[in-house]
């Protein structure tokens, strides 16, 4: 009798394990397109990060070397004391005040104007960002909110993350000079054409 009850407690046992089995994670569409664009946007900052800066050089008046004799040198074959170790500072870890790192909402000088062509295969969903550095020292990136928008003079960086059947990034550099732009986004790399592209 105490082996048929214990059987029906352990198949009891087993049944309610049986149904409390959890459920399948969802992944979060938000926060997967929330990743993307922190990762573009980083890749942008690098790629703008890596660009040459506008300086002006400012010539400077060198001395002429002198025919000073160099000191003879000495050796000691018993030092009296010990010789210190150097010792190695790493640099102090990269911050985010990096000062291209920003909205740039005004600039100097001329202006030029965008149209975003997307010739991804199988045509996807693009999220662009663009950074530019100008003659005039200024930098950041642009507020791109629709396929048309205006930006300064300069050189740029571009990133795009493209969201359709297969998820992928491109990116791109490019000069600026006036007039309208084509920022044509394809499957290997970002391009920029003027704005008679493709009947030019």
């Amino acid at each position: 009798m105490k082996i048929k009850i214990l059987s029906y407690f352990t198949l009891l046992a087993a049944l309610v394990s049986a149904c409390g089995a959890p459920a399948t994670p969802t992944i979060d569409a938000a926060a997967v397109q929330n990743t993307a664009l922190a990762s573009a946007f980083t890749a942008v900052a690098q790629t703008q990060a890596a660009l040459p800066t506008f300086a002006l050089a400012t010539p400077t008046a060198t001395p002429l070397p002198s025919d000073t004799p160099a000191p003879s040198r000495t050796v000691d074959p018993l030092p009296s004391t010990p010789t210190e170790v150097p010792t190695f500072t790493p640099p102090p870890a990269a911050s985010n005040s990096e000062p291209c790192n920003k909205a740039l909402l005004s600039w100097q000088g001329s202006s030029a104007s965008f149209t975003i062509a997307n010739e991804t295969k199988p045509q996807g969903k693009i999220i662009l960002l663009m950074s530019v550095a100008t003659k005039y020292g200024e930098c950041g990136w642009l507020h791109i909110y629709s396929d048309s928008f205006s930006g300064p003079v300069g050189s740029y960086s571009a990133g795009a993350f493209v969201d359709g059947q297969k998820n992928f990034k491109v990116f791109g550099t490019f000069q600026i000079t006036e007039g309208a732009w084509k920022i044509i986004v394809r499957n290997d790399g970002i391009v920029a054409k003027g704005s008679c592209y493709p009947n030019c």
